[in-house]
Formats: structure tokens, sequence, C-alpha cells
């Protein structure tokens, strides 16, 4: 079986870094899949353990040029961040002099012996700029060379080292150098690292605070029920926790003893504390608020809710959009252009000038003007703050693919029962058949000795009505249920065959439906979804079933409307009961009396027919249609996120996650679209006015900076999205 891990990787600068480790591993043998992603500087990869094992993949990296970091800490980000300060700080302090030069000539005792102290400082100055705080460009540069790829630091480099080795020159010839452009260069695109890093921090601000959700300790009860903390990863599955009034509930369980309110909001977004009683679930970092509880543990590690939420977060945020295939093209050739272009600019105006101090500087105004980082940046910025944001609010994105997919949509279609309901039904009413001699607890009875068998909330509700009216039930064998239609099975003491289920279930076994249709055709049929109970081949009542609509159904409905995009609504009820509850909730397309294997058929014709299709169901059971849809929104699942067919996930059963999973797309495919044009634009524009000579070295190191910052703040405007 295929393995998945994610590594940090560190010493990346660009896109073309990230593409560069990306290729490395694709083509090695035993991979299966990898997926590299310059923004959070992770790499998510697939292999054949039979074939390659972890430390050969990461020697992969490591041979490439690059370091892996221990995954799982993110105290780097602040150490990226505090380097970056640093390294601007003493590079702006040793440039400081030669920067000043160039508005205030320093002529006190400039010459002594016939020797320009002044000028052996700013050379010894732009040494240690050049060298020291610009070493991590030129060693990447070097590393580069040797494979014969390019990237930003080569541009950076090469601009800076023919600044510097001219000047050098010009400085012996007795000639004017350009000493204070390579140190600018190095400054102030130091100065655009930490304010990238700095906002990349930022980006991530969600992925930290999930990962901070956590508890390090938890209080167990032991054998002599004495309690005692722990270490959070040395509890098992079965200890006994004790939870007292306002602390983190430490890991997925359930209650063995108390009550209490539970805030669940970091993990469903919704901030009203959930009732919790004897019996029910809880999870990992949410907060116990007012009783004393004490719970079974049930998962730990990576088996939690927590755990299953960032490992879900993480792969989205690694995950690329279609779009990014034409930047990663794009980017894998620009470094190799921009090169060439320098040098094309070097000749052009040394041809038609002949001045090489003026051709020199306009060349290397084009290899630092030219920023490919801007462009990598675009597309996972954004990605990285959209999932965040789904994230605070409970919303899973699983993929990036998610955010393109949303801005075509046409039509979204809603499973009935549990998604447009409470999936909660209740038994309203029994039906018994005059025709036939049996009464409705006879009705009943056969009712619930069925129902009893199935885990369908129909069901359910059947076998909760009856759990108060104290009937025995039957004994049953050959017990079959058929999916979408019903149950059958025979009677142990009478040998009789017997079935409950809906018209479709009926007409297989050939029973006579003139009772049925009946029934089914009353004007008044507004009660519910009819059961029909069926005694040795003859129908002998009914059991009416009803389910409530969601209280925000109708204006989620509403608001999907207004953005002009239809809704359809799927479910095996009968056509008249699903025209009732369509009409209560505004919708007027319908697909009624749907077998669950069918619902993906009706999705696939709808996308036939050029439909660009969302269907929201409540989880695995419509795994099918969640997979056909082109984007599958799964509600209520929580509990088993690893499992989900979904490309999106709600971790709370409330329907307006759906609109608001719709509207974080639309505004986060935005997003990536601005930040993309900006970033061609601004390559676009500035090349070629540095090539004509419009811009100095200094200018173009400060825009090219600036660039990059731009992309990752016009990201951060997703955040603003309430």
């Amino acid at each position: 079986m295929n393995k998945k891990i994610i590594l940090k990787i560190s010493g990346m600068t660009c896109a073309s870094c990230a593409l560069s480790n990306e290729k490395k591993l694709v083509k090695t043998k035993g991979i299966i899949w990898a997926s590299v992603n310059f923004a959070s500087k992770n790499a998510q990869v697939e292999y054949d353990p039979e074939i390659i094992d972890e430390n050969q993949v990461k020697k992969i990296i490591k041979d490439n040029g690059y370091n892996i970091e221990e995954y799982g800490e993110h105290h780097h980000e602040m150490e990226s961040i505090t380097k970056n300060l640093n390294s601007f700080i003493g590079s702006a302090f040793l440039s400081a002099p030669l920067l000043l030069e160039m508005f205030y000539k320093f002529r006190l005792d400039r010459n002594i012996l016939n020797i320009d102290f002044v000028m052996w400082v700013h050379l010894l100055l732009a040494t240690i700029v050049v060298f020291v705080f610009g070493w991590r460009f030129h060693r990447t540069m070097m590393l580069k060379l040797k494979k014969f790829e390019a990237n930003m630091d080569t541009l950076v480099s090469i601009g800076t080292l023919v600044a510097y080795f001219y000047s050098l020159w010009a400085f012996f010839a007795g000639q004017k150098g350009y000493l204070e452009s390579a140190v600018a260069i190095i400054t102030l695109i130091l100065l655009g690292k930490y304010f990238e890093s700095l906002s990349m921090g930022r980006a991530g601000e969600a992925m930290r605070k999930l990962m901070e959700f956590g508890v390090k300790y938890a209080r167990v009860i032991d054998v002599q029920n004495k309690e005692k903390m722990i270490e959070i990863d040395k509890v098992k599955i079965g200890d006994i926790l004790l939870i007292k009034p306002s602390e983190k509930i430490p890991l997925d369980g359930e209650i063995i003893s108390g009550v209490s309110s539970v805030d669940e909001s970091m993990l469903t977004g919704e901030s009203l504390p959930i009732e919790k009683k004897l019996g029910e679930k809880v999870y990992g970092a949410t907060i116990n608020q007012d009783g004393v509880i004490k719970i079974r543990v049930t998962q730990i590690g990576d088996g939690t809710v927590l755990a299953q939420i960032i490992k879900t977060v993480e792969e989205a945020q690694m995950s690329k959009a279609p779009i990014q295939k034409l930047v990663d093209c794009i980017s894998s050739y620009f470094s190799p252009a921009i090169i060439l272009l320098s040098l094309a600019t070097f000749l052009g105006w040394y041809f038609f000038s002949g001045n090489i101090s003026l051709s020199i500087i306009n060349a290397v105004a084009v290899l630092v003007i030219a920023c490919p980082c801007a462009l990598g940046l675009a597309t996972p910025t954004a990605i990285m703050v959209g999932t965040g944001l789904g994230a605070k609010k409970g919303i899973l994105f699983k993929n990036g693919e998610s955010f393109e997919i949303a801005k075509k949509i046409s039509t979204v279609v809603f499973d009935k029962t549990g998604t447009l309901t409470q999936g909660k039904p209740e038994v309203k009413k029994i039906i018994v058949n005059p025709e036939e001699n049996f009464s409705k607890d006879s009705v009943l009875k056969i009712a619930a000795s069925l129902s009893n068998n199935s885990e369908h909330p129909i069901s359910s509700a059947i076998n909760s009505y009856v759990k108060e009216k104290n009937i025995i039930l039957a004994q049953l064998e050959e017990i079959k249920e058929e999916k979408g239609k019903g149950l059958s099975a025979i009677c142990q003491e009478h040998k009789t065959s017997l079935l409950l289920g809906n018209k479709k279930l009926l007409e297989d076994y050939g029973v006579n439906l003139s009772w049925v249709e009946n029934i089914l055709n009353e004007e008044n049929q507004t009660d519910g979804s009819y059961l029909f109970v069926v005694h040795g081949g003859k129908v002998i009542g009914a059991i009416v079933v009803a389910d409530k609509a969601r209280a925000e159904a109708k204006q989620v409905i509403e608001k999907i409307k207004k953005m002009k995009i239809a809704v359809l609504m799927i479910t095996g009820d009968n056509k008249k009961t699903a025209e009732i509850i369509g009409k209560e909730l505004g919708i007027e397309k319908i697909i009624a009396e749907v077998l669950p294997d069918e619902k993906s058929k009706e999705i696939k014709k709808l996308q036939e027919e050029g439909e660009v299709v969302i269907f929201v169901g409540d989880g695995i059971n419509d795994a099918p249609s969640l997979v056909q849809a082109d984007l599958g929104i799964a509600m209520g699942s929580g509990t088993d996120i690893a499992k989900e067919a979904g490309q999106i996930i709600l971790l709370e059963s409330n329907l307006e996650k759906v609109v608001e999973a719709i509207e974080i797309s639309k505004t986060t495919f935005r997003t990536i679209k601005q930040n993309l044009f900006w970033a061609f634009f601004y390559n676009i524009v500035a090349i070629p006015l540095a090539a004509l000579g419009f811009l100095s070295p200094a200018i173009a190191a400060g825009a090219m900076s600036l660039s990059s910052v731009s992309v990752v703040l016009n990201s951060l405007r997703i955040y603003r999205k309430k």
C-alpha cells in the first residue's frame, strides 16, 4: 500500500525552487505523486514503500540543494521573520554610508598619501554586504548553476556580482563604479524578504492557531480512582479522563459521567455551546464550560477530529488549482529568459551608445526588476488564506481545485433527508387498511420488527415510537434490506412473508397496489412519507413518517438563487411528498422517487446537459453523488473527515455553511486571478522600462521586493470576508 508524507522544506526562494523539487521527486522511481508548495514551504509525497523509503525521499530534496525541517513545529516561521529582519538591519547599517554618498560627498581628508580612504571604506562595506549578507543568493545561484537551472536568486546574484566586480575594476581604473547599486539591491531585497515572511506568517495564521488548540497534558483517573496528570501522548484508548469547568477536553471520547455545555466553536465555527450528556461524544481541544465530566478516550493521535482537520487543511493548502499549471510552466522558463534578455539589453546599449558603464547598469536593472516570486506566490497564498478562513468557520476545503470550480457553478442539488430536513423523522400516524382484519398495534408490531434491523433514519423513528408503546417484537428470519425501498423478512412463528417499504418495494414483490394508489392519490396528503406494511402478500396498513425542514433552509435557498444559481432537490420520497417540502422551501425543480445508487446518475444527466453541479449531501451515504458532482459538499461529517467523498466538508450541520463555502470559494479564486494579473502586469511593464534605461538597479530592487509583498497582502484581504 502506498504511503503519504508531508515534508517541510527550507531554502526555497521562489516558484522555480518548488518546481525544481517537484520535478526531481516525480522523476524518481517509486514516487507515485508529489506536490511542492512554495508559499507553505511544504512537500506532499505519495510513494511505494517497497521501492523507496522516507529517508530516500528526503535525500532527493537534500541532494537538490535544500534542507528538510522537522515537521509539525511552527517556530521556524518566527525564526525566518527574525532572520530576515536582522539581515536587513545589518545590511542597511553597512550600506548607509554608500547610499548617503549619493546625496552628500564626504570630502574632508579623503586623500591621504594619495589614497582615497573613504572609497576604500566603501569598498570594504560593499564587500561585506554583497558577500556576507548576500551570500544566501550566491549560494543558491551556484547550486542552480551546477544543475543548469536558474531562479530568482540567480538573477539577484548575477546582478549584484556584475555591479560589484565592474565597480571593483572601475575603482582601480580611477573611474566611477556602482557599489551603491550593489548594496542597494541586497538591502532592498532583504527588506522585501522580511515583509514577505511577515505577511506569509499572517497568511498561515489559521493553521498555526489550529496547531495551538491541542493540549499537552490530561488528567487521568487510574485503577485506584486517583487523579494523575500525564503527557497527552501517553494517554491510551480506553483511559478515563476527568475534565473540570473551563478546561479544554484533551482527546476525543465518550461521556461516562456528568453533564456539561461544550464550546465546539474551534471545530464547527458555531459560537453557541452544545449541551452534552451521558453517552454523547466530545472532541479534543473543545472547551468544557460549566460541568465536571468524565470521558472514556476513543481516539488518540492522528485519529482525533482535530488531527484530521489539521491534516485536511494542510493537504488543501499544498494542493494546486488547475490555473497553477500555467504559472508553473511560465516559471520554469522565466529566469533563463530574463538572463538572456539582460544580456540582450547589455549588447543593445553597448552597440548603440558604446558606453559600457551604462550598458552594465541597465542590464543589471533588468535582472533585478524581474520577479518570479510574485508569480509563484499568487495562487498558493490565496489558497492558504482561503482554506484557513474556511477552517476557522468550520468549512474544510480538501483541495485547491474547489476554488476554481466554484466560479463555474450553475446548479446546486440538495439531498432531502438529513440535508434540507433535520434528519430526525417522527411517526405521525398509523393507517389501517379497512379491507384487512388488522389493528393499529398489529401494523405497528410488524413495522417495528422489520425496522429494528435497519439503521436508516426512518427505521430509527419507528423504533423510537415503539419504545413508548412497550410492544413485543416478532422473531424474523431471512431479513433483507432493499436500498432505497425498504425491508423484507419471514416471520419465524407463522412463516409468513413481511414487507415494510415504499411503493417500489411493493411493485418488486408483485403486491396488489389498489389501496396504496388510493392513499397516495389523496389530495390532502401533506403529512409525510408513507411506508406500507405487507403481511402475506397483502397491504395491511401504512406508517406515516415526517421530517421537519431545517429552520435555515428556506433562507439559504433564497440566497443561492440570488447568486443566479439554480436549486434542485433530489429524494427517494414519492413525488407528492417531495413537492410539499419543495413548495415550503421555495424549490421548484424536484427529482423524486430516486434510489440511492441512481442519484449519481441524475447528477451526471445534469452535467451532460451542460450544468456545473454542486451536490450537498449528509456524508458517506451520498458518496457516489458527492464524487460525481463537480463539487461535493458533505454536511456535518466532522467525526469521519478522512473517509468523506466531498471536496468540501461542513463540520456543522448548518445549511448557512453551504452559502459561506460558495462565497469563500469565489472570493479566493477572484483573489488568485487578481494576484496573477498584477504579477504578470508588473513584469510585462517593469522589465521593458528597465531595459530602456528608465529604472536604476536600486529602484528595480525596491519594486521587485514590493511586488511579492503586494501579492501576499492582497491574499490577506480574504480574511476580511465575514
